[in-house]
């Protein structure tokens, strides 16, 4: 592994253990469902990162494992933003617009930096690299739906925009999942033949 890339690795394993903590205060304070989804995709990401940062030497069988380990990780924030959706259906308090759309704006600086520090390395080490990628990348896209979200909830005054788009960042978490398994199987192959 290159020094720039275990370098980059360290500052976006940073970036989101400390906006999960920012995040995960205001989902909670307003009863968000899709800051919380969100929230805990900023701690899968932190793993992610630092389980690249501890296997991308390893021999490619060993990494297409891990990297089929990381399809399982990536899922973890969908099953918690489940349970946080059926919690806000069974009790539809509108969140707080204003935080909604400022912790997205927070969340979509984070990401955006991110995702450019990773985008250079994206095809690297196969499945390890490309789950770094798409969660910076899916973040990113969460983000732009949650400030959309404070925006539709202010406007309707209602907890629905929150839960769809709690919702829909559990499905681009299910995508991506589904994309580092096949990445991870395609090294497996790959290494057999």
């Amino acid at each position: 592994m290159s020094f720039s890339f275990r370098r980059t690795l360290i500052v976006v394993v940073a970036l989101n253990l400390a906006y999960f903590c920012v995040q995960i205060a205001a989902a909670l304070a307003i009863g968000s469902v899709s800051l919380f989804a969100d929230s805990t995709d900023y701690l899968e990401d932190a793993a992610i990162n630092g389980l690249i940062l501890a296997g991308v030497n390893w021999q490619p069988r060993r990494r297409a494992l891990l990297g089929k380990v990381m399809a399982g990780i990536i899922l973890l924030p969908s099953l918690a933003a489940v349970w946080m959706a059926w919690r806000k259906f069974l009790d539809q308090v509108e969140p707080e617009p204003l935080i909604l759309t400022l912790a997205g704006l927070g969340a979509l600086a984070v990401n955006l930096a991110c995702a450019f520090l990773l985008a250079r390395f994206r095809r690297h080490s196969g499945s390890l690299t490309k789950a770094a990628f798409l969660s910076a990348r899916n973040d990113t896209i969460a983000s732009v739906m949650i400030i959309l979200g404070g925006g539709l909830t202010a406007w309707t005054h209602s907890a629905w925009p929150d839960l769809a788009i709690g919702l829909l960042i559990t499905a681009l978490n299910a995508g991506a999942a589904h994309e580092v398994y096949e990445a991870a199987s395609q090294e497996a192959r790959d290494e057999l033949d």
